[in-house]
């Protein structure tokens, strides 16, 4: 990646800024953009140790920043809030993004010539009814539900995407993330993990939504962007799907993450919120396919660097 230029958006972001660190390592420029509506300055200060770093702040579906005398060769579309805990709170902002946002970074990759990435998500399934999930299935999602603003302008996403490589002819690649965890995600994210591992910490409840028999499959931060690397690389501009294959249900998972870290917490029950999905596992034999991809990092291992992160912020 040396002489490579990358435009991350949303590189203040928990997986956007992982994968800043990762192309910077590789001796790429990498140009960060974030308006710091959910991203972390913390991770920022991170980026900055790098020389080969340059950071703007600036809301990507407004303006961008002035790049006219950059070559970009990547540019990977990562800016949106994708936590449940923000759908409620900022969903316009989550549409815009998704949708005016991507508009944006697809007309700079059209102008430079650059390969474009869309992160896009396994909501895009809704509450799937084939399991697991493969790129073919169309999805099974609520309009008009509490999580709409979030599933739907991704759908979007995906749908300007492809549009701009049928008419442009602009190299685009799509992923469809499944989740995520590991250091750098919000306290206050709102997903299972930062929810049990900050709660199984302070001892306090583990709070379980429903009966605990959905289904989760989780990975480790750093297989995410191998993954996303590697889709990046390959020339594929179909969707792919990224994540680890292993399910667990959202019980299984507060019982282990007590369990791991010796936790007196208890686990407590609560009504399930509407549109949750009841079962998300990957198939990610297209990814095997194209990059002979495997997650390496076991769960086990992943949540315990993830709680020494957390145990760092108390």
């Amino acid at each position: 990646m040396k002489g490579k230029t990358v435009l991350v958006s949303g590189a203040a972001g928990f997986v956007p800024s992982h994968l800043s660190e990762f192309y910077l390592k590789k001796g790429a420029k990498v140009i960060g953009i974030d308006n710091f509506l959910t991203g972390s300055q913390s991770n920022i200060d991170i980026l900055q140790k790098f020389k080969n770093f340059v950071f703007y702040e600036a809301n990507v579906y407004e303006k961008l920043p002035d790049l006219s005398e950059d070559n970009i060769d990547y540019i990977f579309s990562m800016a949106s809030p994708a936590s449940p805990i923000d759908f409620s709170k900022i969903p316009l902002e989550i549409m815009l993004v998704n949708s005016e946002g991507t508009r944006k970074l697809l007309e700079l990759a059209r102008i430079k010539n650059a390969r474009f990435l869309e992160a896009s998500t396994s909501e895009v399934y809704g509450d799937p009814e084939v399991h697991p999930q493969v790129e073919e299935y169309v999805g099974h999602v609520n309009p008009i539900g509490p999580r709409s603003c979030y599933d739907e302008s991704k759908r979007f996403a995906e749908a300007l995407t492809m549009t701009y490589r049928n008419l442009y002819k602009v190299d685009t690649a799509i992923v469809r993330i499944f989740n995520t965890y590991g250091p750098r995600m919000r306290p206050d994210d709102g997903r299972v993990i930062p929810n049990f591992v900050n709660q199984a910490i302070k001892g306090e409840n583990v709070t379980v939504y429903g009966t605990g028999k959905q289904t989760r499959s989780y990975c480790y931060v750093s297989d995410l962007i191998d993954a996303i690397d590697c889709v990046c690389m390959s020339g594929i501009h179909t969707p792919v799907n990224c994540g680890s294959p292993d399910e667990y249900t959202i019980l299984e998972t507060a019982q282990l993450i007590v369990k791991l870290l010796e936790s007196s917490s208890k686990i407590v029950f609560k009504d399930l919120p509407p549109d949750d999905p009841k079962r998300r596992r990957p198939n990610i034999t297209k990814l095997k396919q194209i990059a002979g991809y495997y997650p390496k990092v076991s769960f086990e291992q992943g949540i315990k660097s993830t709680v020494e992160y957390f145990t760092s912020l108390l």
